[in-house]
């Protein structure tokens, strides 16, 4: 049994879950919840944009779980972009939401913070709101176009306010993002549940060391990511270029597993820094290349600079390389020790050169490459594992049917039964 909820709690049950920011199932975290609700009895449907080379059907059931997607362009431009973006996903996901019909859950993944929109209306013909903030959208904006606290951001803190008030229990992913909700989203500690993320262990799985692909180097660097502006590519490809210039080593080959909006300029950047023929870029790759990758790594990077965003979000990526049994070297972030622990070094948050020392220092260093590692793969396996997020989302449900009030279920029997309630 996982947590208050078992599966009787799910039968004839509906969770419709609203996500903005990728497709279902290449969201992992978005999916491993809906197969933990499904296997708790519930009936799941979602609503998500299109992927661009998967998830592209506009409908699908995947292993019982209903899946409606919608056309959408991604944002360029700047923030002008996103409001384009975010309007149109808005539309698309009103429209699916009526097709869908009445359901005894909503359950909206941030960002943006604009689907308490479409939360309210279902809301308000008798389904709980449960709101799981991926992201805080307010420190997201500060450190993805540095404008400052302007109009822009006066408006995304309006937005991030009005989801915390109509939700009726919030999802955290970690103990910093569960802060913010109670402090500045003022909601009850009892409203709040943290339900961390953790990669998928039949993904994330070590298979043997591929030699080959050090390229004739004696070490692997690995990074595996998205590459957005926010994600400190450019840091860990300026820390290369001083781990050859001043650490005086060359022993190495990198490879950068990934894509995002700042692909093109990460490639550009190495280039400029003499780094083409030691650095790779794949592009998004297909899982077993991808444990290839991991497996074969000596050292893997997590480059995230301390911004406002950073320093309080748990890095998949981190995870994903514990999962791998990976030693890694990472800005010193608050939430990144609280995820690695020992499992990584910790370079003084956006100094570039102790992060190519650190490097350095692992590369030389193969029985501390293991414990590293080690320790990493008993973190994932024990206090980070799924298993323990499963409980928390469970309760997270049953806490919001706590709440009280008129379910799905409920109208229906009303309605069987020819009764009508008093207004």
């Amino acid at each position: 049994m996982l947590g208050n909820t078992n599966k009787s709690d799910g039968p004839g049950r509906r969770a419709l879950i609203l996500v903005e920011n990728l497709s279902v199932p290449f969201d992992r975290r978005v999916w491993q919840e809906c197969t933990t609700l499904r296997d708790a009895g519930w009936q799941v449907e979602v609503i998500c944009p299109r992927g661009s080379k998967r998830d592209t059907e506009p409908e699908a059931e995947i292993d019982g779980v209903r899946i409606h997607r919608y056309p959408l362009r991604a944002a360029t431009g700047g923030p002008l972009g996103y409001l384009r973006e975010y309007g149109s996903a808005l539309l698309h996901t009103l429209r699916l939401a009526r097709r869908v019909g009445p359901v005894d859950v909503v359950h909206a993944c941030n960002p943006p913070d604009l689907l308490f929109l479409p939360a309210l209306w279902l809301k308000r013909r008798g389904a709980r709101f449960v709101f799981d903030q991926h992201d805080l959208v307010p420190e997201l904006y500060l450190s993805r176009f540095d404008r400052g606290e302007d109009l822009i951001y006066r408006a995304v803190c309006a937005m991030e306010r009005l989801t915390y008030r109509h939700a009726d229990v919030v999802i955290s992913t970690n103990e910093s993002y569960r802060d913010v909700a109670l402090r500045r989203g003022g909601k009850q500690p009892a409203d709040v549940f943290v339900v961390r993320s953790a990669p998928d262990v039949d993904r994330f799985r070590p298979v043997p060391a591929e030699p080959e692909l050090k390229r004739g180097k004696p070490h692997l660097l690995c990074y595996l990511g998205v590459m957005g502006p926010q994600d400190g590519v450019d840091y860990a490809l300026r820390a290369l270029a001083k781990l050859r210039d001043e650490v005086g080593r060359t022993d190495w080959h990198a490879v950068f597993v990934g894509a995002g909006d700042a692909f093109d300029a990460m490639v550009e950047l190495a280039g400029q820094l003499g780094l083409a023929d030691q650095v790779e870029f794949t592009g998004r790759i297909p899982d077993a290349d991808l444990a290839r990758y991991l497996s074969t790594a000596d050292v893997c990077l997590s480059p995230d600079p301390r911004n406002p965003l950073n320093d309080v979000s748990t890095m998949n990526k981190v995870l994903e390389y514990m999962a791998m049994s990976r030693p890694i070297v990472s800005f010193d972030l608050r939430e990144a020790r609280v995820s690695a622990g020992d499992a990584a070094l910790y370079a003084p948050a956006n100094d570039e050169a102790e992060f190519a020392v650190l490097i350095a220092q692992l590369m030389d260093d193969p029985e501390e490459r293991a414990r590293m590692g080690k320790i990493g793969q008993e973190r994932i396996s024990g206090p980070l594992s799924w298993r323990n997020s499963q409980r928390s989302l469970l309760d997270a449900y049953a806490s919001a049917f706590a709440r009280g009030g008129r379910t799905r279920a409920s109208k229906d029997e009303q309605v069987r039964t020819g009764k009508r309630s008093q207004r």
